[in-house]
C-alpha cells in the first residue's frame, strides 16, 4: 500500500516573537486591517524590538504573517485616566517602557481579514497572558477600539453602546472579542485615537487580571532610587612598576567602597601612566608595549570590583586585538565579577597621529544592579547622536572617562556632557586626569575638573550640577543621583525632551 505523504497537507501555525524581517509585512498587514488609519512607521516597530522585544508577537501561518500584536510595560497608576494612545505609547515608540512596571499595556492587535475566525487573535492574547505570568505582572491593560460604534452613534452614546455589546445585544468585532477573552471594562476614553473614525475616537479601557500574580517584597512604589557615584580625578605621576599603579588604584577603590558608592569611575587612558617606566620614547612603540599589560589590568579591576563590592568604570586602556589593531576601550567591571566593554567610536586626530588608534562601531548599554548605564569615552560625548541612542536603549547614566591637555579641550567635554544631560533627561558623569608625565611623549600635561551633571529642572541639583571637583587637583567627588526623580521628570517634568520629540519630521537611525 502506498503511504500517503502527510507533509504536503501540513500548514504550520506558530506564534512567535517579532523579528526585524517581519516589519514590512506588519506594515502591509496593518494597512489591510485598518484602511484609512495611519499605519506603523518602520522606525516605530524597530523601536519596539530595540526596547521590549519580548512583548512583540506575530502569528505565522504556512510562512505568512497573518497577525501581530505589540505591547509595553508601564505603571498604569502614573497615567491620567483620560490618557490617549499617544500618551501611553510615547507616540508609538514605547520609549516610556518601564521594566519595573506592574502592567502590560497592549497597544495593537490585528489579524488578516482572510484568516479571521481561526482564533488567531485568541492565540496572540494567550501569548500575552503567558508573558504576564512569566514576568509576574499584575495585569494586561488595553485601550480597545469600538469600530462598529459609528453605526449606532446617532442612536446612543458610547456608554450605552458598550453596555449593549456587553449584554450581547450588539456585536462589536473588537469589544466582543475582548470580553470573550476575560477582559473587564474600566472606563471609556474619548479622543484616544484621533484617526479612528469608526470608533468616533472613543476607546474602551479594559483589564485582564493575572490571578497568579505574587506581590514581591522588593517591588513597591519608590519615593527614591539613589545611586552613589565616586568620581576619581586621578593624578598622573611617574611610577616605577605596575604594582605601584595597582596600589594607587586600590586606594581609590577602597575610598569609594568605604563611602558606600555603587560606582567608582576612573579617567580615560590613565593606564598610560605605565608608560612612565617603559623607557620607550616613540609614542607608537610605547602604546604597543602598554597593551602588553591588558591582562594584568583586567585581572586587577575584576578582583577589586568583587573584593570591594563596587561597580567600577575602569577608565579606558589601549588594547591590541586579534586583527593587530589597537583600540581605546573602556571596561565595566561589575561587582558580581562580570565584565563588559565599550570601544571608543570617534578617534581624535591626535590619537590617530601619535598612536594609530582604530575606532569601534557599536553603542552599547549595560545592565547593572543600579539600572542601565552607558559609557562614552571623551570625544564620543561630543556627538549628541550617541547619547540619544543610549537613552533610547534605556540608559539612565552616561559615564564619560576623559583625558584632555588644556582648558579648551576640557570645556568641550564638560559643556557637551551637560548638554547631553538636558537633551536626554539623563545623568552624565565625567572623570579626568590631572598632573604631568614629563618623560612620556603625548601624555605630558593634563587638565580636568571632574563632575556629575543632572538635567535642569526643579527636582534636580541647582545649575544641573550634582557636584564637581576642584580643577587640576587629585581628589574624589562623591555624589548621589536619584533614578526615581529622573523617571518622574521624564513623565511629568517642566519640559519633556524625550516625549516631545517630533518623530514626524526627524529621527536618529542606529545602523547596527
Amino acid at each position: 500500500m502506498t503511504k500517503l505523504d502527510l507533509t504536503k497537507f501540513e500548514k504550520k501555525m506558530i506564534i512567535r516573537n517579532t523579528r526585524h524581517s517581519d516589519i514590512d509585512h506588519i506594515i502591509a498587514l496593518q494597512e489591510l486591517c485598518f484602511p484609512g488609519m495611519v499605519p506603523w512607521k518602520k522606525d516605530q516597530l524597530e523601536s519596539h524590538l530595540e526596547i521590549f522585544p519580548e512583548g512583540q508577537f506575530v502569528a505565522e501561518y504556512d510562512g505568512e504573517i497573518i497577525g501581530s500584536c505589540s505591547s509595553l510595560i508601564i505603571n498604569f497608576d502614573e497615567y491620567d485616566d483620560r490618557h490617549s494612545w499617544d500618551d501611553v505609547t510615547d507616540k508609538g515608540y514605547i520609549t516610556n517602557h518601564n521594566p519595573e512596571g506592574y502592567n502590560l499595556y497592549g497597544i495593537e492587535v490585528m489579524v488578516h481579514p482572510d484568516y479571521r475566525r481561526m482564533k488567531i487573535g485568541h492565540r496572540l492574547y494567550e501569548e500575552r497572558k503567558e508573558l504576564v505570568r512569566s514576568l509576574n505582572l499584575k495585569s494586561i491593560i488595553i485601550g480597545g477600539r469600538i469600530p462598529n460604534y459609528h453605526k449606532y452613534s446617532n442612536e446612543m452614546n458610547p456608554r450605552e453602546y458598550v453596555n449593549e455589546v456587553s449584554l450581547h445585544k450588539i456585536y462589536d468585532p473588537v469589544l466582543s472579542f475582548q470580553l470573550l477573552n476575560g477582559f473587564t471594562l474600566m472606563r471609556i476614553n474619548p479622543n484616544y485615537l484621533p484617526d479612528d473614525v469608526q470608533s468616533n475616537k472613543y476607546a474602551t479601557l479594559m483589564e485582564w487580571n493575572n490571578v497568579d500574580y505574587r506581590p514581591m517584597s522588593k517591588r513597591f512604589y519608590k519615593t527614591s532610587y539613589p545611586v552613589r557615584i565616586c568620581v576619581v580625578q586621578y593624578l598622573m605621576r611617574q611610577i616605577k612598576s605596575f604594582d605601584e599603579f595597582a596600589h594607587q588604584v586600590e586606594y581609590f577603590t577602597d575610598v569609594a567602597s568605604d563611602s558606600g558608592s555603587d560606582f567608582a569611575v576612573f579617567p580615560e587612558l590613565f593606564t598610560t601612566q605605565l608608560m612612565s617606566f617603559l623607557e620607550e620614547r616613540s609614542p607608537s612603540l610605547a602604546v604597543r608595549k602598554l597593551t602588553e599589560y591588558t591582562e594584568q589590568y583586567i585581572e586587577l579591576f575584576t578582583d577589586l570590583a568583587v573584593r570591594y563590592n563596587i561597580n567600577i568604570i575602569g577608565g579606558s586602556h589601549f588594547v591590541k586585538e586579534d586583527d593587530d589593531e589597537i583600540y581605546n576601550i573602556a571596561y565595566l567591571f561589575r561587582r558580581d565579577g562580570t565584565i563588559e566593554k565599550q570601544y571608543k567610536l570617534h578617534i581624535t586626530p591626535n590619537e590617530r597621529k601619535w598612536w594609530g588608534i582604530s575606532r569601534g562601531d557599536e553603542v552599547k548599554v549595560f545592565d547593572t544592579d543600579c539600572g542601565k548605564i552607558a559609557i562614552q569615552i571623551c570625544y564620543d560625548i561630543e556627538f549628541p547622536e550617541l547619547a540619544r541612542i543610549a537613552a533610547d536603549k534605556g540608559a539612565k547614566i552616561i559615564f564619560t572617562p576623559f583625558c584632555t591637555e588644556d582648558r579648551q579641550g576640557y570645556l568641550r567635554v564638560r559643556y557637551c556632557a551637560q548638554a547631553r544631560a538636558v537633551e536626554n533627561q539623563i545623568y552624565t558623569v565625567i572623570s579626568g586626569t590631572v598632573g604631568n608625565l614629563p618623560q612620556t611623549e603625548n601624555m605630558d600635561i593634563q587638565y580636568a575638573q571632574s563632575a556629575i551633571f543632572a538635567p535642569s529642572d526643579f527636582e534636580f541639583a541647582r545649575d544641573g550640577i550634582v557636584g564637581e571637583t576642584n580643577p587640576n587637583i587629585e581628589m574624589v567627588l562623591i555624589g548621589d543621583v536619584d533614578l526615581e526623580i529622573l523617571r518622574r521628570q521624564r513623565q511629568d517634568g517642566t519640559v519633556r525632551q524625550l516625549k516631545d520629540r517630533r518623530h514626524d519630521i526627524y529621527s536618529i537611525k542606529y545602523k547596527k
